[in-house]
C-alpha cells in the first residue's frame, strides 16, 4: 500500500524550474532512495514534499492531498524532514533541540513516556532539573546513546557526527510516519555512516517508519533501500527495485559512478 504518491510534481525557485513533472511512490513501511548527481533536483524533491518551495502537481499522503498545504500542517500529519546541513539549532542545548522535535504533538503524556524510553541504556533514576525525562527521549537514546552525555551541551559545539545524530533524533521525536533524510552521510567518517545507516534500518523495521532517503553514497543507499529512483536534471530517468539497480553494470557505470 502506498503511503506517499507523487504525480507530475514540478517545483521552482522563482522563475527557475528545477523539477519537471516527476512521479514516484513510497510504500508503507519501506525505504526508498533517491539518487542523482549534484543539482539533479534531489533536495528540491524533499523540500517540495514539505511545501517549502513553489510546486505544482498531485502529492497524496495516506490517500489525502497535501500539495498546497502549509509546511507546519504537513509536519503535523507525521512527515519529518532532516535537511541537508542538519538544521540543528546551534544556540540551544541538545535537550532543547530534542524537545522541539515533539512540539506539534498533543499527547504530552506519551511524549513524556517516549523521552523516558530513550534511557534504555541508562539507569531509570536519571532525571534532569528534578523532572522526569520526557518519555520520547528514552526511545531516541536507544538509537543514539551518546547524546545522553551531551544533553546540557550547546548543540553548536557538538561534532559533525553528533549533530547529525541529533538532527535525526529530533525528527524521531515527532514519531513520524515518513522520515525524509537529505544526505545524512555528508561529512561523516565511514564508520559513523555505517552506524547511522544501521540505525535507520532498525528504525524502519522496529517502528515501521517509512524512509525517503536522498543520498550521494549510492552503494550504501541501494544496500539499505527497497526501491530506488534516479533523477537527472529534474526528471526521473530510472526506477526499480534497489537490488536490481545495484546489480546493473550499465547503470552503475553511467549514473552511479562505481
Amino acid at each position: 500500500m502506498a503511503l506517499l504518491e507523487v504525480k507530475g510534481l514540478r517545483a521552482s525557485y522563482g522563475p527557475t524550474r528545477v523539477l519537471h513533472g516527476i512521479d514516484f511512490a513510497i510504500d508503507e513501511g519501506s525505504i526508498t532512495a533517491v539518487l542523482g548527481a549534484n543539482g539533479a533536483g534531489k533536495t528540491t524533491t524533499l523540500r517540495a514534499l514539505c511545501g517549502m518551495v513553489k510546486t505544482e502537481g498531485d502529492v497524496r499522503f495516506g490517500g489525502a492531498r497535501i500539495d498546497g498545504r502549509l509546511t507546519e500542517d504537513i509536519v503535523r500529519l507525521g512527515i519529518a524532514h532532516v535537511p541537508d546541513g542538519r538544521g540543528t539549532f546551534v544556540n540551544l542545548t541538545t535537550e532543547e533541540n530534542l524537545r522541539l522535535g515533539a512540539y506539534t504533538r498533543k499527547d504530552r503524556a506519551a511524549v513524556e513516556a517516549d523521552l523516558e524510553r530513550v534511557f534504555t541504556y541508562f539507569p531509570r533514576q536519571v532525571r534532569f532539573d528534578r523532572r522526569p525525562v520526557l518519555a520520547n527521549l528514552e526511545r531516541v537514546f536507544t538509537y543514539f546513546p551518546r547524546l545522553k552525555e551531551r544533553l546540557r551541551q550547546q548543540a553548536g559545539t557538538l561534532s559533525g557526527g553528533e549533530q547529525q545524530m541529533l538532527a535525526v533524533s529530533r525528527a524521531l521525536m515527532l514519531r513520524p510516519k515518513l522520515l525524509l533524510l537529505d544526505e545524512p552521510s555528508f561529512g561523516l567518517a565511514p564508520l559513523l555512516v555505517r552506524e547511522l545507516f544501521e540505525i535507520m534500518r532498525t528504525v524502519n523495521q522496529r517502528e515501521r517508519v517509512s524512509i525517503l532517503l536522498v543520498e550521494q553514497n549510492a552503494a550504501m543507499a541501494l544496500a539499505l533501500a527497497n526501491r530506488a529512483y534516479l533523477i537527472e536534471t529534474g526528471r526521473v530517468v530510472l526506477s526499480g527495485a534497489a537490488a536490481e539497480i545495484k546489480r546493473d553494470d550499465a547503470v552503475r557505470r553511467s549514473y552511479l559512478g562505481y
